[in-house]
């Protein structure tokens, strides 16, 4: 099935090539599944991606958290993942000025030479998107911002002026990939979709095929409802790494998400 086809709209819409290329791998894997990797040794993020990455179109990293990162252990993992068609996504939550983010793109980490996407908040102004843009153009490559229109936590302070804001000025930049939304309230995610129109794409943390409250704040909706209500990629991650079978459990997330993008 072609991306084309599944995506409608969707894909007609948005011409940034990080956002087809997404569509592309969700086609391929069948999955709307985005892994929030959150370990802390090397060896883990290696099981991750022998364990269920076959049911997931992306990786969500936190490369600061890594007890034991190196350059050389990163890059065999990045190679690993791109071996495995998944897209690598740096959840840094940028939000200096634009010249401050392109400078911290590269520094120890250089996430600028192996991200293909990163989170920002847009607090400071649409110049960071200009900013990260540029530290990819630096090294040669192409990549997405996904800026920070809601949060699933509780008590977070992306009320709605502010989210239309973000929307309002990210939908206007060509280098916006899209916007996180909240996955665990459809009815919130709904609105923002009509806000956003199909020419970004939305992923959503706070889903659990379990849904409810989790530790720390966390609120939970379901994979399906969250894409029926407009999410383009789900964030999961304690469902599927700390379950007893997380293979199983990520080729069910796939399932879910995929079957309610062929729904909607």
């Amino acid at each position: 099935m072609q991306a084309e086809e599944v995506w409608g709209q969707r894909w007609t819409m948005n011409t940034l090539p990080m956002a087809r290329a997404y569509m592309e791998v969700a086609c391929r894997k069948q999955s709307l599944v985005c892994l929030a990797a959150d370990r802390s040794t090397m060896a883990g993020l290696f099981d991750l991606i022998e364990t269920v990455g076959a049911s997931i179109a992306a990786l969500k990293t936190h490369v600061d958290l890594v007890d034991d990162w190196t350059p050389e252990a990163w890059s065999k993992f990045c190679a690993a993942a791109k071996k495995a068609d998944l897209l690598i996504f740096e959840d840094r939550k940028f939000a200096d000025i634009g010249g401050i983010s392109r400078k911290q793109m590269a520094g120890v980490y250089n996430i600028r030479g192996w991200s293909d996407l990163v989170t920002a908040h847009l607090i400071s102004g649409p110049d960071i998107v200009d900013g990260l843009q540029a530290a990819w153009s630096d090294v040669g490559r192409e990549g997405g911002v996904l800026l920070l229109a809601q949060m699933s936590s509780r008590g977070n302070l992306l009320e709605p002026a502010y989210t239309a804001k973000v929307v309002a000025k990210g939908k206007a930049h060509s280098g916006v990939f899209g916007f996180i939304g909240n996955g665990s309230r459809p009815d919130e995610l709904v609105l923002l979709r009509d806000a956003v129109g199909d020419g970004k794409l939305i992923w959503t943390p706070g889903v659990n095929l379990a849904v409810g409250d989790g530790e720390m704040g966390q609120r939970y909706g379901h994979p399906r409802d969250a894409v029926l209500a407009g999410s383009d990629c789900v964030i999961v991650g304690s469902g599927i790494h700390k379950a007893d079978n997380p293979g199983e459990q990520a080729a069910a997330y796939a399932k879910a998400s995929w079957d309610a993008l062929c729904n909607r």
